[in-house]
């Protein structure tokens, strides 16, 4: 019972002597923490694994900018070596992801814009075990190709949006310009907006990879029908060159937008622009690779089987200033 009670003593005298440090070797780790966390170093000290991200993203487009932003945000966090590729041609991004099956990542994040061009080369990752997540577009074929889950909105619903506030503004007659022939989510976006909207709504084909021809394409359309009362795009970039169109046209349409970024919060805040559908693209990248790293760390999978849904959430004007200084430092 004596060598009890010394066993106890030296146990509590130990437990004191923690206790008495505990302030400010709590204040040392987290001061620790954020030193690391300023130097970009993880937050975690699990194994560094390479996680890619495939996408059907085009040169220059602000939209993939902010998914890569919080991707990059998430990889420092969860100690992951984060690696990017791009093709807005199918095949060619199909071959993106072999090549990264090829280098055996440990997790694979793709868009499906064109998800039959995607199929075979989702399923070779899938056949190799590597964890894919789908984000954006594809949200149907998804879970059909294997993947863990889809991080996106449903771009039908987002549509549906649309529809609901064009009706609320009194709109007649819109165009839907869609900027990126055989993208299934452009199409269903424009489709969802036509099942809502209670006027008529056409469909204007453009090459989103050349300006000049969006812009001189909606301004012979404004200028040949001065009916159409409503112009919307189907991402942030093309918002501003609609802008352009309209004004060259002498037309009163109201633009509108899907996505958001710097310059149509400033479109939104001046007037220029009624309102943006907002996905929330920082949220993709960021919750694709936390997901993909959850999985591979604890086999957690989100979702239950359907999407992980990030939007749509309808911005206007009186929300812009709200999310100004997100959408200028790259986030929104």
């Amino acid at each position: 019972m004596a060598r009890f009670r010394t066993w106890t003593s030296i146990a509590l005298v130990g437990t004191l002597a923690l206790a008495g440090c505990s302030s400010t070797g709590g204040k040392r780790a987290e001061d620790a923490r954020k030193a690391a966390a300023a130097k970009g170093r993880a937050a975690v000290d699990t194994p560094r694994w390479t996680f890619a991200m495939v996408t059907h993203s085009g040169d220059g487009d602000t939209f993939w900018d902010i998914v890569q932003s919080g991707a990059k945000q998430a990889a420092v966090k969860d100690n992951i070596n984060f690696v990017y590729s791009h093709d807005a041609e199918a095949q060619q991004q199909a071959q993106l992801v072999d090549a990264a099956v090829d280098k055996k990542v440990d997790g694979l994040v793709v868009t499906l814009a064109k998800p039959d061009a995607m199929k075979a080369a989702v399923a070779r990752a899938v056949k190799a075990h590597i964890p894919v997540i789908t984000v954006n577009s594809g949200a149907a074929e998804s879970k059909a190709f294997g993947a863990l889950t889809h991080i996106g909105q449903d771009e039908t619903v987002a549509g549906q949006a649309v529809g609901d506030e064009l009706n609320s503004r009194g709109r007649k007659k819109a165009l839907c310009v869609i900027h990126e022939q055989g993208n299934v989510g452009l199409e269903q976006r424009c489709q969802g907006a036509k099942d809502h909207f209670k006027g008529s709504m056409q469909n204007l084909y453009v090459d989103g990879t050349n300006m000049p021809d969006v812009q001189s394409a909606v301004q012979a359309k404004l200028q040949a029908d001065k009916s159409i009362d409503a112009v919307v795009t189907l991402g942030a970039p093309f918002a501003d060159t609609a802008v352009k169109a309209g004004q060259e046209a002498g037309s009163k349409a109201e633009i509108d937008t899907f996505d958001l970024n710097a310059k149509v919060a400033g479109g939104l805040q001046d007037g220029s622009l009624g309102f943006a559908v907002d996905q929330q693209p920082y949220l993709q990248g960021y919750q694709a690779i936390d997901l993909l790293w959850l999985y591979k760390y604890n086999a957690d999978v989100l979702g239950g089987g359907k999407a992980v849904l990030t939007g749509p959430q309808i911005i206007t004007k009186k929300d812009a200033g709200a999310l100004a200084e997100y959408a200028k430092r790259g986030t929104r």
